[in-house]
């Protein structure tokens, strides 16, 4: 059993939580909790640690065992005030995983028997957004989702918890010129962005050919140069005084308009 935080093992753990750059060079995130661990492909758990607490109960013992055999990796027991400060949460689940990062290429966000329906980030920051956008996404179909250079990173922990298991099932491709890559896209898509100056309510738009959304920052929207290349500006209709919606909201009423009509 683990009992130090000194221990090295624990020590990577809590940079890989904390630093981008760590997971990057790695290769690897962290999952936390029974259900996104029992969700992770075959072969992507590297590393399986328990809470001393955890482990003591023996209902759990089960899906530890069921863990080791499907990955072919043995768990190691944590001291529980160790554990605490390895943990990204402030009531810990008392399990938690390495798993190895994804990687893909624009070519993997168009599926071939569908047509596409991409969403497009632009320096999204908020990891609940991004989280909530990919869990959103999974359940309304999208085929994949592009982030420019400056989105926060998809392993950030908060992010791996809004996206409730949808990161292991979701397409996601990064670009250092989202300009390039929506140059391709606008090759394949009807690229539209949600807008302010939009030309016509959302739910005119016919969404059931190969569909991709432009979605900007939180604080500052579209910058006028991504926006540029949408073919069409559209709108969200809004009552009362609000202006805008959050990103991961107006990025979830567009993509379930595209699973409705396709349906």
């Amino acid at each position: 059993m683990i009992t130090s935080s000194s221990n090295t093992n624990i020590k990577n753990i809590i940079a890989l939580q904390k630093k981008g750059k760590t997971r990057k060079e790695q290769d690897v995130f962290i999952v936390e909790g029974i259900k996104m661990i029992l969700e992770a492909p075959v072969g992507r758990l590297i590393q399986l640690y328990v809470a001393e607490g955890y482990f003591a109960q023996q209902e759990h013992w089960a899906d530890l065992e069921k863990i080791c055999n499907y990955h072919k990796i043995k768990y190691e027991i944590v001291a529980d005030k160790v554990f605490q400060e390895i943990t990204d949460t402030q009531t810990p689940q008392g399990i938690l995983a390495v798993v190895r990062q994804f990687h893909y290429q624009l070519e993997d966000l168009f599926l071939k028997e569908q047509p596409a329906h991409l969403i497009i980030l632009e320096g999204l920051q908020d990891p609940g957004n991004l989280g909530t956008i990919l869990r959103a996404g999974e359940g309304a179909g999208i085929t994949g989702i592009v982030m420019s250079k400056g989105t926060v990173d998809i392993y950030n922990a908060k992010v791996i918890r809004s996206t409730m298991g949808s990161i292991y099932r979701v397409p996601f491709f990064y670009t250092d010129c989202l300009k390039d890559v929506i140059e391709k896209i606008q090759k394949r898509c009807t690229i539209y962005a949600a807008h302010l100056q939009g030309e016509c309510c959302y739910e005119k738009e016919d969404y059931t050919k190969d569909t991709a959304f432009l979605i900007g920052n939180e604080a500052n929207g579209l910058s006028k140069e991504v926006a540029s290349y949408a073919n069409r500006l559209v709108k969200i209709p809004m009552l009362g005084e609000v202006e805008s919606l959050n990103a991961a909201i107006a990025a979830s009423i567009l993509m379930y308009e595209v699973s409705r009509q396709r349906r």
